[in-house]
């Protein structure tokens, strides 16, 4: 009897991440081909698919089907499947159908009003629709928490289990290194950048091979542009996509490492999990743990931009730059700059760091979003020690908050947390990987990783996962020994 229960509740399950998958699939329309004139079009398509989804997740028959499964004796693929189920439920049964709707038809709105606003440098026309995004993510907030910290309720959305004090805790382990050896670094002199002028149909042609050494498979993706690189999907239709700047080339290859990062682990995910709660990336942070260190221990990795080098010769011709040690130093050149997503490894995490911060502020109150233009720049200030210039540099460079994101931007950083503690351990596990990485062999590293981590999907918790993996709980020290290694040795510390 509770056999054919498991069957029925997992075939309705099935259907419904299916449908799942079509909302992204209409999410990563809107940000790459969609008409500019469809977006209020878009945003009514939106919110029926996530009235037609919370209704399936808020199913009676799920409550039904739980409750006669409590207690089940299953083996442990089953278990963790029933795990995610009953936690999905117990979730979207706190949340209003009303709400959801409308949180998919805001925020699907808002991205349009965000990328106009950020265009236009203008925070002030962003203020209205940003203030109803974040009212009724509080107010979804409210009903997850059930009278807890709101913010942790949205934290859990994107790393199931972590709660906001220990992120604090982190963050004061990890700011205080940083910050002193970013000092350190900008008082040396800049290592030269590249020059000349990079075409897009070169830039797109190399970052496609770049998508292939990393294992990308393209029978199961494909690359496009969008003003925020993102990758989209899971299973057998895993997209990813990047954007082109012509004085600019690391901004379109390297975006593009990162998002394969995302989209292998998509595809490295046991096939059996396809379609079902297993079938996707357990957190956000283990998912960013696999795009950072594709993108920095691998991509920016000396032996790697070695290679690199070489081959932008080849297609570019001169680019500025006379070795590959000084192209290694151009790879990793620390700047005083504004744009998180094209930050060095030293400075990334001073971003999320501020991030975080203003955030909580934001979900709390005690920061008004007519205010938070003002609080960024005072912050950044503080944090950078020179003055961001205009909105599209400051609070305006990130899709996140348009998109009621809050709670996801921590996640950067326990992701780069993650990767160093990996990143130790594959170099224990692989002791060439620097000769291999020198001739654009990533197959050992990349065959690590979905080993370790990437094939069990959401099978275990965030934490087991890289627990297992590395042999010992994560920590932050792993990452900060490496960034300290890595720019000492380069700036001659």
């Amino acid at each position: 009897m509770r056999n054919d229960i498991l069957a029925e509740l997992f075939d309705f399950q099935r259907d419904t991440e299916a449908l799942a998958q079509i909302a992204g699939r209409l999410g990563w329309d809107q940000e790459t081909v969609m008409p500019s004139g469809a977006a209020g079009q878009r945003g009514d398509e939106m919110a029926a698919i996530e009235g037609v989804l919370h209704a399936r997740r808020t199913d009676s028959r799920l409550g039904d089907w739980l409750s006669a499964l409590e207690g089940a004796d299953l083996e442990p693929v089953a278990a963790s499947k029933l795990r995610l189920i009953r936690r999905e439920y117990a979730r979207a049964s706190k949340v209003p159908a009303r709400l959801a709707a409308e949180i998919a038809r805001v925020t699907s709105m808002a991205q349009g009003k965000w990328a106009a606003a950020r265009a236009a440098d203008d925070f002030a026309a962003f203020v209205p629709v940003l203030s109803e995004v974040l009212r009724l993510k509080r107010e979804e907030g409210a009903a997850l928490a059930a009278g807890g910290d709101v913010y942790d309720a949205m934290l859990d959305d994107y790393e199931p289990g972590m709660k906001a004090a220990e992120l604090e805790a982190m963050f004061a382990e990890m700011r205080p290194r940083l910050v002193a050896l970013r000092a350190a670094v900008l008082e040396k002199p800049a290592p030269a950048a590249l020059s000349g002028t990079f075409p897009e149909a070169a830039q797109m042609a190399l970052t496609r091979k770049l998508a292939e050494v990393f294992g990308y498979d393209f029978s199961r993706g494909r690359i496009d542009k969008a003003v925020h690189p993102f990758s989209s999907g899971s299973g057998s239709d895993v997209r990813i996509t990047t954007r082109t700047s012509e004085d600019d080339p690391f901004n379109c290859f390297y975006s593009t490492i990162h998002e394969v990062g995302h989209a292998c682990y998509e595809q490295g995910i046991a096939p059996d999990y396809a379609l079902t709660p297993l079938g996707r990336g357990v957190s956000m942070g283990v998912h960013e743990s696999q795009s950072r260190i594709y993108e920095n221990q691998l991509g920016r990795s000396e032996a790697f931009t070695g290679w690199l080098y070489s081959e932008m010769q080849t297609v570019f011709g001169d680019i500025g730059v006379e070795s590959a040690r000084a192209f290694y130093a151009a790879v990793n050149r620390v700047q005083k700059d504004f744009i998180r997503t094209e930050a060095d490894e030293l400075q990334y995490n001073l971003h999320i760091m501020l991030r975080f911060d203003l955030e909580r502020a934001l979900v709390s109150g005690d920061l008004a979003v007519p205010d938070l233009e003002a609080a960024w720049n005072d912050r950044f200030k503080a944090d950078f020690g020179y003055a961001v210039p205009r909105a599209a540099l400051g609070c305006l460079q990130d899709v996140h908050w348009s998109v009621g994101l809050f709670g996801y931007f921590p996640t950067y950083s326990l992701g780069n947390v993650y990767a160093g503690c990996l990143h130790e351990k594959l170099r224990a596990e692989v002791p060439e990987l620097d000769a291999q990485l020198a001739v654009a062999d990533t197959s050992a590293a990349t065959d690590w990783l979905r080993g370790a981590v990437q094939r069990h999907g959401a099978l275990m918790t965030p934490r087991e996962v890289i627990t297992q993996a590395c042999g010992t709980a994560p920590t932050a020290a792993p990452l900060l020994d490496y960034i300290e290694d890595k720019f000492s040795a380069l700036y001659d510390l």
